[in-house]
C-alpha cells in the first residue's frame, strides 16, 4: 500500500482577488494565466505526478462539492470532504486526518492550499518525497520554509536554527506578517524563511499534536472516530465541525509544538493571494505593465495591473500609474496597488449597497 496522501484546501472566498473572485465561484477555480487549467487543477496535476490519485483529497465548503467534482473529476467522491461552515486551516486539516486515519493509519501526509505557483516542478517533486521520506521516520511537523528574495510584509515567516545536511531545522520562532523594518531585517540575518503554509507529517503525529493542543476540538471528533471513512460520516462533521474553533493550524499546533521542523526549498514558489502576487510574477510590457489575458491599449501608463474578462472589449488607458484595473462580469475596480489591502472592504460596500450579486 502506498502510505503518501494528499490534502488539498480549496473552501477560501478568495475576497482579496475581488472581483474576479466571487463567492460562488472563488479563485482557485479560475484560469488567471488562460492555460486552460484552474489553480485548483494545476495544483492537483502537480501532487498527481508522485502521489496515487486514489490519495489525494480535496477538503472545501459544502457550496462547491458542484465544482470540485467539474473540475476534478478523478478523485473519488468520498474524498471531497464537505465542510458545512468555514472554520480556518485548524479543523479543516483535522476533518481530513481522521478520515486518513480510517483509511490509512499508517498514511504520510502533504497539506497544500489550492491557489500556489510552483515553476520548478522537478524540484518541487523531490523536495516533497524528501519530507514524506523523513515523517515517515520521525514524530516530526514538517513546514516548507520559502528562501525570501525580498522583504515581504504579506508573508509570514519562520525562524530556524542551522540547516542541517539534509535540508532540514528545528523552527524556533513563527512571526506572522511583519512590516517593513522588521521583514528587512528577517532578509538579511539569513535564519527567517517565508511560510509556505504546506506541511508534513504522519497522521499519527498530527492528530497527536491536536489531541495535545487543540482538545476542545478533538475531544468531540474522537466520540465519533468510529464514524470517519463511513456512510455516517457526514452527519458527524455536519453536527460537530460547526463547534470547532476558527483557528489556523499555525496558532492551534504549530506555534506551540516542540517537535515542529523545516525543510528549506527553493523550487520558484509563489502564494497567489493577492493581485500584487500575480503582478510580481506576470510577464510586463516595456513600462512594467502587467496584462492578463487582455486587449488593451496603454498611454503614458506603468506599472499597472490589468485583467478583464471580456476578451472582445478593449481596455483604454490613459495617465494611471501603479493601479490594479480589473473588470469581471458587473463590476469594475480601479484601485492603487498600494491600497489592495482595501479590496475586502470594497467588496463588503458592494454587497452592503447594491445587492447579493456583487459579492
Amino acid at each position: 500500500m502506498n502510505n503518501n496522501y494528499c490534502v488539498i484546501m480549496g473552501g477560501g472566498i478568495g475576497t482579496r482577488f475581488w472581483p474576479f473572485s466571487r463567492e460562488s465561484r472563488p479563485k482557485q477555480f479560475l484560469d488567471f494565466f488562460g492555460v486552460g487549467r484552474s489553480l485548483l487543477q494545476m495544483t492537483f496535476d502537480r501532487f498527481a505526478d508522485f502521489i496515487p490519485i486514489e490519495n489525494i483529497l480535496v477538503v472545501t465548503n459544502k457550496m462547491y462539492a458542484d465544482l470540485v467534482k467539474e473540475q476534478l473529476p478523478l478523485i473519488r467522491e468520498d474524498h471531497i470532504l464537505l465542510e458545512p461552515e468555514r472554520r480556518n486551516t485548524a479543523p479543516c486539516i483535522a476533518y481530513a486526518s481522521y478520515h486518513i486515519k480510517a483509511c490509512n493509519p499508517d498514511a504520510n501526509i502533504v497539506v497544500t492550499p489550492s491557489d500556489h505557483l510552483i515553476l520548478k516542478e522537478d524540484q518541487f517533486i523531490s523536495d516533497l518525497k524528501k519530507g514524506l521520506e523523513f515523517t515517515s521516520k520521525n514524530d516530526a511537523l514538517v513546514t516548507l520554509g520559502i528562501k525570501p528574495n525580498r522583504p515581504e510584509t504579506s508573508y509570514g515567516y519562520i525562524q530556524g536554527g542551522d540547516i542541517t545536511n539534509d535540508g532540514f531545522t528545528k523552527v524556533k520562532t513563527f512571526t506572522e506578517k511583519p512590516d517593513l523594518a522588521l521583514a528587512k531585517l528577517f532578509v538579511d540575518s539569513g535564519e527567517f524563511f517565508w511560510n509556505s503554509g504546506m506541511f508534513i507529517w504522519n497522521v499519527d503525529t498530527i492528530l497527536n499534536a491536536m489531541r495535545k493542543y487543540m482538545p476542545e476540538m478533538t475531544d468531540e471528533f474522537d466520540k465519533y472516530i468510529h464514524c470517519f471513512n463511513t456512510p455516517e460520516e457526514t452527519d458527524v462533521i455536519y453536527d460537530q465541525f460547526p463547534k470547532c474553533p476558527t483557528i489556523s493550524i499555525d496558532y492551534g499546533v504549530m506555534e506551540k509544538a516542540d517537535n515542529v521542523y523545516m525543510l528549506c526549498v527553493n523550487f520558484g514558489w509563489a502564494d497567489l493571494g493577492t493581485w500584487g502576487s500575480i503582478f510580481d510574477i506576470a510577464t510586463k510590457d516595456q513600462s512594467n505593465n502587467a496584462i492578463l489575458e487582455t486587449k488593451v491599449l496603454l498611454y503614458e501608463s506603468e506599472n499597472n495591473i490589468i485583467e478583464i474578462d471580456n476578451k472582445d472589449r478593449i481596455a483604454v488607458i490613459q495617465g494611471l500609474s501603479d493601479y490594479i484595473i480589473a473588470e469581471s462580469g458587473n463590476v469594475l475596480m480601479i484601485c492603487k496597488k498600494k491600497d489592495e489591502d482595501k479590496i475586502k472592504q470594497f467588496m463588503a460596500d458592494a454587497f452592503l449597497k447594491y445587492g447579493d450579486n456583487y459579492k
